[in-house]
């Protein structure tokens, strides 16, 4: 019997001399065709190895540096491959790319570099995936116009270059642009849509967000979760507690209700909306809490003024194994400002600093600032002010200057306004306070003086604008505004309170007309 020409024949010590065949003829076939058969299967198995292709094996080997944030090494890797003479493949492109677009502060020359080898392959007009992966790496780079341009160049885009583009103009604030192409879209999905809406509530443009989420549904696309927290924050920057209401049905019928993300938007805008306790009810109906659902309950008790709350969820938390961090303390501290806690403030603003190793920024220093000015001490909050390693802003200094005109310090009023013309010299709010500060002291001619600078340096007094939310819709009013359509029947209701008012026994206080 001969031996395949695919096996291997190794030398080995002499052995004893085999056992006598068998006699029997039958015995014999079956021994000789079941050794044949088994060289045969062994013979097959050889030749039927499957070989690896030497491209997935450098992709993957690429993927784990990627995958740990090791460009240097992933850099370091490609150029091995291509010194052994390996083409990479579009999925080797793609994952280099989108760990450059992960890292866009240390990737850009490298993103670029790999950009021009796929240019080189082709691959970037090709093949739409690595087409949209260097669209995408070049927005999250802040190179949004050879984003376009290479999203330009994609001979055929599908649904995902699209939305990167638009991703891109949304990340770069060019939101325009971003309405520009997707109005070009052949087709828009949700999370086109998502991007739009999350633009303009990023830009501050609210009420446009909302209305881009009303088109969204008469369009018949879903939301996702990641478009309700987006409506979510503007439904919080705008107190539009009806939409907001409307959302968390939305929520609760679709069955997204532990999503971790949503309810922290959910108490975020029930705090923002004065609606506390269904913001205490969402985060106990949750089964999963992170370090943000507890910031989310402390800031929002403490704008509600609910300050022993607020410190007792801060201790909570820290019960419950969650280590505050500098938002915590942001809370605890305005908490502590507000029930005119001065001590106790202090002492968290020292743990802070000495215990949990938190550099202090400026808002915690504004906490301060304001901890000082409610309790009256508008020295130490000046010490505070000049000594902090910031340069404050006009919050801070803002913060102060009201407390002055409260306690009636014009003379702190005067160098606090010094800080504040240098600061933000078009500011009106500033000029206007001081203003009514001097006429609050009787010093008229101080107040026409400062009147006269206004007018002099072109800066105007802004109206301020009212708002309310009725049916889902939010209404902005000015004073002496009648551009309402319903403005007649406003200004009854307006009349009859004002006699209810009076009826009641409330006299108001003499103020200034702001001119």
């Amino acid at each position: 019997m001969s031996v395949p020409a695919t096996t291997t024949i190794q030398l080995s010590p002499p052995q004893p001399p085999p056992p006598p065949r068998p006699t029997n003829s039958t015995q014999s076939l079956s021994a000789n065709n079941s050794t044949k058969h088994h060289l045969t299967l062994k013979q097959t198995n050889n030749n039927n190895k499957p070989t690896t292709d030497p491209t997935v094996s450098w992709t993957t080997s690429l993927h784990h540096h990627c995958r740990s944030g090791r460009l240097p090494e992933a850099a370091a890797e490609l150029t091995r491959l291509r010194i052994a003479g390996i083409e990479p493949n579009y999925i080797t492109f793609i994952t280099l790319l989108s760990a450059c677009a992960r890292f866009p502060t240390d990737s850009l020359c490298f993103g670029m570099s790999l950009h021009a080898y796929a240019r080189k392959l082709g691959l970037d007009t090709t093949n739409v995936k690595v087409g949209s992966a260097v669209v995408d790496f070049y927005s999250k780079c802040g190179c949004v116009d050879l984003a376009r341009l290479s999203f330009d160049r994609i001979c055929v885009k599908n649904v995902v270059s699209w939305n990167a583009m638009i991703n891109g103009y949304v990340r770069n604030g060019q939101i325009e642009d971003a309405v520009e192409v997707f109005d070009e879209m052949p087709h828009r999905d949700a999370v086109s849509w998502t991007a739009m809406v999350f633009g303009f509530v990023k830009k501050g443009t609210f009420e446009k967000g909302l209305e881009w989420f009303q088109e969204m549904q008469l369009s018949g696309v879903e939301p996702d979760y990641v478009t309700l927290i987006s409506v979510l924050a503007a439904c919080a920057n705008l107190g539009a507690l009806g939409l907001g209401f409307w959302v968390h049905r939305y929520i609760l019928k679709k069955g997204i209700k532990d999503n971790v993300r949503v309810n922290n938007s959910l108490i975020d805008m029930y705090a923002r909306c004065g609606c506390i306790d269904f913001a205490r009810q969402v985060f106990l109906t949750m089964k999963t809490r992170t370090l943000v659902s507890w910031n989310s309950m402390i800031v929002g008790f403490s704008i509600n003024g609910y300050a022993e709350e607020a410190l007792l969820f801060f201790n909570s938390m820290q019960k419950e194994g969650f280590e505050p961090d500098g938002v915590s303390f942001t809370g605890a501290l305005a908490a502590c400002s507000h029930a005119g806690l001065v001590d106790e403030g202090l002492n968290l603003f020292e743990v802070m600093k000495k215990v949990r190793r938190i550099l202090p920024t400026i808002e915690h220093y504004g906490c301060i600032v304001d901890l000082y000015s409610r309790a009256g001490r508008l020295e130490d909050a000046l010490d505070v002010i000049e000594k902090m390693p910031m340069r404050p802003n006009e919050v801070v200094l803002g913060s102060l200057l009201a407390a002055c005109r409260t306690h009636g310090d014009v003379n702190l009023a005067e160098r606090l306004t010094n800080y504040l013309l240098v600061l933000d010299p078009n500011s009106d709010s500033n000029y206007v306070l001081l203003s009514n500060m001097y006429a609050a002291a009787g010093s008229w001619g101080r107040a026409n003086d400062v009147r006269k600078k206004m007018k002099d340096f072109g800066i105007q007094k802004r109206a301020g604008i009212s708002s309310i939310e009725v049916d889902c819709n939010v209404h902005e009013f000015v004073a002496g505004d009648k551009s309402h359509a319903e403005i007649d029947e406003i200004y009854v209701m307006l009349e009859h309170v004002w006699l209810e008012l009076g009826t009641s026994g409330y006299v108001p206080e003499s103020s200034l007309v702001d001119t």
